[in-house]
């Protein structure tokens, strides 16, 4: 398994397990840190949670030695990141939002890249 795949599911599996267990145990403090207004306390955590799942996916993805047996989850992760990255471009053309959606955008879009980078290279 290339560097590039190990070094970029280290680095999701952090960024996931910060943020997913940030929302799920304090979603309104999480929110609030970020001036995230509406709040909803119930999708907030519903997303901590997916994130969790991410983490832990990006885990055992890390542990992995080969592209075959993280195929999947390289797909599923392209195909999460890149759909993110359009979901909230949406958005962010229509409307001014908190310093944290462009962080967040940024973020997913980093990963989309990467991701992509690493279903095409196959390795």
């Amino acid at each position: 398994m290339s560097k590039l795949m190990k070094t970029t599911f280290a680095v999701h599996t952090f960024v996931a397990l910060v943020l997913g267990a940030a929302l799920l145990l304090v979603p309104g403090r999480t929110l609030d840190l970020f001036s995230w207004e509406p709040q909803d306390a119930l999708i907030t955590r519903i997303l901590g949670a997916a994130l969790l799942a991410f983490a832990w996916s990006s885990f055992r993805g890390w542990q992995s030695d080969s592209f075959e047996q993280v195929a999947v989850l390289v797909e599923m992760e392209t195909i999460f990141t890149v759909f993110g990255c359009l979901g909230l471009l949406r958005h962010l053309m229509k409307g001014i939002y908190p310093p944290i959606v462009y962080v967040v955008f940024v973020l997913l879009l980093i990963f989309a890249v990467l991701w992509v980078i690493i279903l095409v290279k196959r390795k």
